[in-house]
């Protein structure tokens, strides 16, 4: 491959810089990028709560991952399950005001961050730079 086209290293790149602000942020709240993920899914849906299995596919991850991930936010207190009362089989996952906030921080944090890491970038560019990003990843689907 072409030199000039090789995108791989700096998505990497980018990439585990990301990654290691995340960690270091969530390193201090004992959480881990998966639960916090979860909680901004939580914290997005329109009654602040999701069915297991809407969470289990809107992260991309397994049931057991899934069902795993919901027993440590709520022993964090970030999150309650209970039963659909119309339909005793569905699981459904609530988030908590201490998870609201731990995500609504989060969320603070992580634009912070992509601020820094886009400075170098026009409000034109950067626009382009994320459009371009929805474009690659619709095409993974």
């Amino acid at each position: 491959m072409d030199e000039e086209l090789a995108c791989g290293k700096f998505i990497k790149r980018i990439s585990e810089e990301l990654r290691k602000n995340a960690n270091n942020t969530m390193r201090s709240q004992n959480m881990t990028m998966a639960q916090l993920e979860a909680l901004m899914e939580l914290n997005r849906a329109p009654e602040k709560q999701l069915s297991l299995k809407e969470l289990e596919q809107n992260l991309h991850v397994a049931q057991s991952t899934a069902a795993g991930i919901v027993v440590r936010l709520e022993q964090k207190g970030f999150a309650r399950s209970f039963g659909d009362a119309s339909d005793r089989r569905v699981k459904l996952v609530g988030i908590t005001s201490a998870g609201a906030e731990c995500a609504a921080a989060a969320q603070k944090d992580m634009l912070a961050v992509e601020d820094r890491l886009f400075s170098g970038l026009t409000r034109t560019e950067r626009n382009i730079f994320r459009a371009l990003l929805e474009k690659i990843c619709g095409g993974l689907s």
